[in-house]
């Protein structure tokens, strides 16, 4: 009985411990508003604590999502993230948001979030969205999950796979991100590999993408548009 017993203490630890591990460590308390502010003692989830008792609403609020972002750019997509960064009050709850402007035919490049997953939500236009799952065993491709999103609909995208979403539409889009991080991060793949400084060694790539060293040369050459 006492094995038993044992064992399903150590079963539901896994669970508890696995469903932990998901996002943002949970807070110990209601709030940590973030303030850069060395002189104070606690530190929490890479930030420092404002004292409680100077915390007020705002510590809590943004405005702007209303306002689109500039897509004028070589991607034709503007990423407006809400964050802990520029939202204080979010630090220790495990949560983001981010407002997604397309132009038509606009794309917001493959990219992961190595600390969230993220939820998209359509508003307006028609996005073509997908992501690729980690790599499989031998000689097997990774495989690709895609989906056409129309306004109200939602596509989850797992945590750290890479993913993208394109305008097939000859209008404007818009998408709404829910993440379960307060600072998800973002890993643009092309600006990453081929817009890195210093470079990566032409050896290197050529031999990753199977490409002479020309055109890595070129890639390299180009401006990487970061549209966060």
């Amino acid at each position: 009985m006492a094995i038993k017993s044992f064992v399903l203490i150590i079963a539901i630890l896994a669970v508890v411990t696995s469903i932990s591990h998901a996002s943002d460590p949970s807070p110990l308390q209601d709030f940590c508003v973030a303030v850069n502010d060395s002189m104070t003692t606690v530190f929490v989830n890479g930030k420092v604590c404002k004292d409680p008792k100077v915390v007020t609403a705002d510590d809590f609020f943004k405005s702007g999502l209303n306002v689109a972002g500039n897509t004028s750019n070589n991607v034709g997509s503007a990423v407006t993230a809400v964050n802990v960064n520029n939202l204080p009050g979010l630090n220790t709850l495990g949560i983001s948001l981010a407002r997604i402007d397309y132009a038509p035919y606009g794309l917001n490049p493959p990219h992961t979030h190595p600390r969230g997953t993220e939820v998209l939500t359509v508003l307006e236009g028609t996005l073509y969205v997908g992501f690729v799952l980690s790599n499989p065993g031998p000689n097997m491709k990774n495989k690709l999950f895609t989906k056409i999103l129309h306004p109200g609909d939602v596509f989850v995208f797992p945590i750290g796979l890479i993913h993208f979403q394109f305008n097939v539409g000859k209008t404007k889009a818009v998408a709404f991100a829910g993440l379960s991080s307060q600072n998800p991060g973002v890993i643009t793949i092309a600006n990453a590999v081929f817009g890195s400084d210093p470079p990566i060694n032409d050896d290197v790539l050529a031999k990753a993408f199977q490409i002479d060293k020309k055109v890595v040369d070129y890639l390299q050459s180009q401006f990487w548009w970061d549209n966060n």
